[in-house]
């Protein structure tokens, strides 16, 4: 927030005008973030538009002075000036704020102060057993100060990749702003994690230091995962050093820093302070898997995820600083695994002094007593602002047909976040009728509808579509692209569309977009994911148009969008066959792996066909050895090998057994065409039967496809 921008709230210096110490959230004044950005830059650059349209037109097209902008409301702050903000518009390649240092850490750390001296938590947390904590800000920081301090004695410098298999915790988040302050490289996984999918990805990243768990308790029982990183040790050579965090109390492992020890060693410790990095020095890696291979390990760099993250946190998800007057109070909960990005997102509500309420375990109960009111009565007794789950947590709510209206307290909640798959109509309606009925029974009869802040994007570089706090909801469609985000559907023909389902492209540079992958040392990977689809320069050109070759490519998601003449956005789910179940990516080849190693199988495949708000139905298809019938025993030894190998997310909801799985000539899986057929596109549109190594088992398929569709509701 700087100078400029505190100037329409509160000084971050000066007491509020709220009393000190105060913790109840004020419900009005409340004014949308985006109004406050867009007054800002009327009031300082002279810039007003008619609509939202033509704002977001100008951010995608003077892109050097939008970014800049950003970096002035903002208050970003570095040691040395830089020297330009896009120093080089290509893509991939594109340099951002050349000269510029920053630190994830410091940014957070800048709100120690002010949020302690306004009575704000930094985290509030809670789990199945009702372990609630607050930790204050000034808490966090010494905690941080001593990890880091730890972390630099075991010889981790700048550059060193610090893997991480913790749930959503406080800890967690004080391990990674830990790691980062001291230039570490952070990669998290979560542990209803199998040990070789948590393999598959710390294996390609060689990290010197691994932070990991006892175990975790979710759906009403304790899961001990001490053999699972016992494991991890064994088989990553290049971990140095071990902390330990006994979650369960079960006894350590030898040889291992104990983290509760180590964070509550020594008191406050004045002179720490993150280092500072160059603007593109690598963050975190995640991993986004493809079809095909290992799972891609994603660099994101500072600067690009502090920029990004605070620009689309603070503009289009509506969510405030905690201690300033227009957004007192704000408390931001989005019920989120480790293993999916959205902790990220829900991680960067400390970079804006945001409390963030996290909750570690099952949303839905258990499996012997189902409750999916636990998120609501915890938002509630936590007087959350700010709620957002996965698209699949409020179908469930939905369906289980939750009554929130007499749920005191949850009439401080105005907005409802949602993303990993689309949100049907008909479930961000039932979530309307139940909010509308919870501000009606608290005597708030002339409350606005509840908002809801839908977005859509990726691991792989951040959201590029979703909220605007001041533009109309239509049910089933995301209100807007985001500012800076040069966002088109193209067709077929590689030209952009209105109104028409197109492949998700980004015509220009972002921030946050990975500048590479680890390990692909010759960018072949990396070309191939997102920049191989389109020639070279076309569609280029900010504004529309093409651009000399050496501009480089656009980026292509792997999603269908829809973007309407009002500019409102309608994401119907992959463009590709990766598997996207409750918000979790995962690529088909890792499912592979587990299913054919069992020696009865030989041969799989999967298709998701999550679309357009429908719930996730998951297929599995086997080729089983000469003589073998697929029965129960058989199918409950595939579900495990799913569940153990990968996540209990990715058991299959059907099973069947196939004779032939369709194949291209060259040998490949075709999981796309099966995928288009299951959701009703005709055969001869999505397959080449002369493409094909074996045309003759697509009767199986299409007969199946069409005994799928009648089943579903019109």
């Amino acid at each position: 927030m700087g100078a400029t921008h505190r100037d329409q709230r509160t000084n971050l210096n000066r007491c509020p005008l709220t009393p000190m110490n105060a913790t109840a959230p004020i419900v009005a004044p409340f004014v949308p973030q985006i109004r406050l950005y867009a007054q800002w830059l009327e009031k300082h650059h002279g810039l007003r538009f008619a609509d939202y349209q033509a704002m977001w037109r100008w951010s995608v097209t003077e892109l050097d002075q939008f970014w800049a902008s950003m970096w002035e409301y903002l208050d970003l702050q570095s040691p040395t000036p830089h020297t330009a903000v896009l120093a080089k518009n290509t893509m991939p390649g594109a340099v951002w704020f050349p000269g510029a240092q920053v630190n994830y850490a410091q940014q957070v750390l800048r709100h120690v102060g002010p949020a302690h001296d306004a009575g704000m938590p930094a985290i509030i947390s809670d789990n199945e057993k009702g372990q609630r904590r607050e930790l204050s800000w000034p808490e966090l920081r010494r905690q941080v100060a001593a990890l880091a301090r730890h972390l630099q004695s075991q010889g981790v410098r700048p550059g060193d990749r610090v893997a991480a298999y913790l749930p959503n915790v406080p800890e967690t988040m004080v391990a990674f702003l830990a790691v980062v302050s001291v230039g570490g490289i952070w990669s998290v996984c979560a542990p209803d994690m199998g040990t070789n999918a948590v393999l598959d990805r710390f294996k390609q990243i060689t990290p010197k230091v691994l932070m990991a768990c006892d175990g975790v308790t979710y759906g009403g029982k304790d899961h001990d995962r001490s053999a699972v990183v016992a494991e991890l040790r064994q088989a990553l050579p290049s971990v140095q050093h071990v902390v330990y965090w006994r979650n369960l109390g079960l006894s350590a492992l030898t040889d291992c820093a104990d983290f509760s020890k180590v964070v509550g060693a020594g008191g406050d410790d004045p002179g720490f302070a993150p280092l500072w990095l160059p603007f593109d020095h690598p963050l975190w890696i995640v991993y986004s898997s493809g079809t095909t291979g290992l799972p891609k390990p994603i660099v994101h760099t500072h600067g690009g995820t502090l920029l990004n993250g605070m620009a689309h946190k603070n503009v289009h998800y509506d969510v405030g600083c905690s201690y300033e007057t227009n957004s007192w109070g704000e408390r931001f909960l989005w019920y989120s695994s480790t293993g999916w990005v959205m902790w990220n997102a829900q991680l960067s509500g400390l970079l804006s002094g945001t409390t963030c309420v996290l909750y570690d375990g099952n949303p839905g109960g258990s499996k012997e007593r189902p409750d999916w009111g636990v998120l609501w009565r915890y938002a509630a007794r936590e007087r959350v602002t700010f709620f957002g789950a996965g698209a699949a947590y409020f179908s469930n709510c939905m369906k289980a047909q939750i009554d929130l209206s007499p749920i005191e307290g949850l009439s401080l909640v105005r907005a409802l976040g949602t993303t990993g798959s689309p949100l049907s109509p008909e479930v961000q309606a039932w979530g309307s009728q139940a909010m509308r009925a919870v501000y009606d029974r608290a005597g708030l009869k002339q409350h606005p509808e509840v908002w809801w802040c839908n977005i859509s994007g990726g691991t792989d570089a951040g959201a590029y579509v979703g909220g605007h706090r001041e533009l109309p909801m239509v049910p089933g469609e995301m209100q807007c692209r985001f500012l800076g985000v040069a966002v088109e559907a193209w067709n077929e023909q590689g030209q952009p569309v209105t109104d028409e389902v197109g492949e998700l492209v980004v015509t220009q540079p972002l921030p946050s977009m990975p500048p590479f992958f680890w390990g692909d040392t010759d960018h072949q990977r990396y070309l191939g994911s997102y920049f191989d689809m389109y020639a070279p320069g076309h569609g280029r050109r900010p504004g529309g148009g093409d651009a000399p070759a050496e501009a480089g490519a656009v980026w292509r998601h792997g999603d269908w969008l829809k973007i309407t003449p009002e500019g409102r956005c309608v994401i119907y789910g992959r463009s590709d066959a990766t598997i996207n179940r409750h918000g979790l990516r995962m690529g088909t080849s890792e499912l592979y792996r587990a299913v054919e190693a069992l020696p009865e199988v030989l041969d799989a495949m999967v298709v998701d066909l999550e679309y357009l708000g429908r719930a996730s139905y998951m297929p599995l298809f086997v080729v089983l050895r000469e003589g073998l019938e697929l029965d129960e025993a058989l199918r409950q030894r595939l579900n495990a090998a799913v569940r153990d190998a990968l996540s209990p997310r990715f058991v299959p909801d059907d099973i069947f057994q196939v004779a032939e799985i369709p194949r291209t000539l060259s040998g490949k899986k075709q999981e796309l065409p099966i995928k288009k057929l299951m959701l009703g596109q005709p055969i001869d549109k999505v397959l080449n039967r002369d493409a094909m190594a074996n045309p003759q088992c697509l009767a199986w398929y299409i007969d199946m496809a069409q005994r799928h569709l009648a089943q579903q509701p019109r």
